[in-house]
């Protein structure tokens, strides 16, 4: 409900949800999507509010909806083989109570103390994680696999060539480093476009830290994009920018500047090194240094190898089929895995 499905700008997971959702339609899956009505989808739509509310800081008008949006799913949970959640933890003394399979997709870091307890109580509940990277920061909890994001293989077009400019996309804050970009791109004297939204919360770094930096002429601030201009800002970048410092769960947008052959600059934090492949789809790095070195040099990987990696391991495709190995796991009541299994990584395939 925070954004529409798929969002108009900024939004990893209901991106995820509607790529899911889609592909799993169109292999000939009846699916019922619980979203904010104004979300465009060919999965039957039951809406509890009619347009995407995106939350301010100290608004909490979204549990009232949410608490509307769970019972309309508590009316109907019986008629359904498998429920998945992608809505945090909320739902997990109401869904435990359902004769229905239901499994959580989380989408969040899940380093935070205040999680423990939660996950220790609903040990039970069936969670899948977006990396191996998220899944060890709770090994304790009720994993039932793992599965990494996928996008349309036709929603970006591959680029051969590339532009003269680096971007970064996604939302400033301090965890996702923009500083640490634009010193990058002005160390390379390459030009950086920055496609980023600002939450509420963020807006008195990006005035004290962020925006003394926008000054530089290298430096272009776009502000929050959609689709279409973060496409073109992907197509033709010489590589994506993402210099992280926390533990990312999964980090969608290096995954979408592989699908157009854009290779991505990483800092090793959190999912990189395993959505990552040094010196093929990027390099991941550990310090300004190498970070610097890296851009220089990154004009040199093949754009094609970029699109094949993608092609192999991060399609909806693949997503929707790893996905439906799960749901079948739970309809048989074999949900629980070990925390070491879930999907190779490197292939992208079941092994739970």
């Amino acid at each position: 409900m925070f954004e529409r499905v798929p969002p108009i700008g900024y939004g990893g997971t209901e991106r995820i949800i509607s790529y899911l959702t889609e592909e799993l339609v169109a292999q000939g899956h009846e699916v019922t999507l619980f979203a904010s009505g104004d979300s465009l989808t060919r999965a039957r739509l039951v809406a509890a509010v009619d347009c995407s509310m995106r939350p301010q800081a100290g608004d909490n008008a979204w549990l009232a909806y949410h608490t509307i949006q769970m019972d309309m799913v508590a009316e109907q949970a019986a008629s359904f083989d498998v429920i998945h959640f992608h809505n945090g933890y909320l739902h997990f003394p109401m869904a435990n109570a359902w004769s229905t399979p239901h499994v959580t997709t989380l989408h969040g870091r899940l380093d935070l103390p205040e999680l423990q307890p939660v996950f220790r109580r609903f040990e039970r509940c069936p969670l899948v994680a977006i990396s191996d990277s998220q899944q060890r920061s709770l090994p304790q909890a009720g994993w039932c696999g793992r599965v990494h994001h996928g996008l349309p293989a036709d929603l970006y077009s591959f680029q051969p060539k590339h532009g003269n400019y680096f971007v970064f996309i996604g939302r400033i804050s301090p965890e996702k480093r923009l500083d640490r970009a634009i010193e990058i791109a002005q160390r390379c004297g390459m030009r950086l476009y920055i496609g980023a939204k600002v939450d509420s919360v963020d807006v008195p770094y990006f005035n004290e830290v962020i925006k003394p930096l926008l000054r530089d002429p290298l430096v272009e601030f776009v502000g929050e994009v959609g689709e279409r201009e973060k496409r073109e800002l992907l197509e033709h970048a010489t590589a994506l920018l993402f210099p992280i410092d926390w533990p990312e769960p999964f980090g969608l947008v290096m995954i979408e500047a592989f699908c157009c052959g854009t290779p991505v600059i990483a800092y090793r934090q959190g999912s990189v090194p395993e959505v990552m492949e040094d010196g093929v789809t990027g390099f991941v790095v550990t310090d300004q240094e190498q970070a610097v070195r890296a851009a220089q040099a990154v004009a040199s990987l093949d754009r094609k190898r970029c699109r094949e990696v993608f092609e192999q391991r991060f399609t909806a495709t693949r997503m929707a089929q790893n996905y439906l190995q799960v749901y079948r796991r739970l309809m048989e009541g074999d949900a629980r895995q070990h925390p070491a299994s879930g999907i190779d990584w490197q292939t992208g395939d079941f092994d739970g």
